[in-house]
């Protein structure tokens, strides 16, 4: 299991959050750039505020999508997410109470839009990855760095 660990410690996945403007057609926008330039959206949610829009999403290649935004005037922050795979919904109470059992707060959660093989992933926002990931290992669950959800 250690070396699991140590394998998401060096390369978890990263989720960008996006703040755009509530106005028709941001969000079509901001996809269109990303896939112009072959940056594919693995999982992503909306979140409705008063001032903005903040888009949660998982991407394929982080590094061009940082740059993306950035030259293209789009305000984002940047985190670390639990990816965590499974064979279907019905494995979905399981991941939440391996978590339970720890004790460990989710603060959000989203899917993801497809997997290869028919698998079910979701991202994550935990308060501790490390002790969620150990809890979902135990289980055997499987955890996702950036280089399994990479094109």
């Amino acid at each position: 299991m250690a070396k699991m660990e140590t394998t998401l410690a060096q390369d978890p996945v990263r989720q960008f959050s996006v703040f755009i403007e509530n106005r028709a057609g941001r969000l079509l926008d901001l996809t269109a750039l990303l896939a112009r330039h072959n940056v594919h959206i693995m999982a992503m949610t909306t979140l409705d505020t008063t001032d903005c829009a903040i888009d949660r999403m998982v991407l394929d290649d982080p590094e061009r999508a940082r740059e993306l935004l950035a030259a293209n005037n789009f305000f984002f922050t940047e985190c670390d997410v639990l990816a965590v795979e499974f064979a279907d919904e019905s494995k979905l109470q399981e991941v939440f109470r391996a978590l339970y059992e720890v004790e460990m707060n989710i603060h959000y959660v989203y899917s993801f839009l497809c997997r290869p093989h028919g698998r079910s992933a979701i991202a994550l926002k935990v308060e501790d990855l490390d002790l969620a990931t150990n809890s979902l290992n135990n289980r055997g669950f499987k955890i996702l760095t950036q280089r399994d959800i990479s094109r």
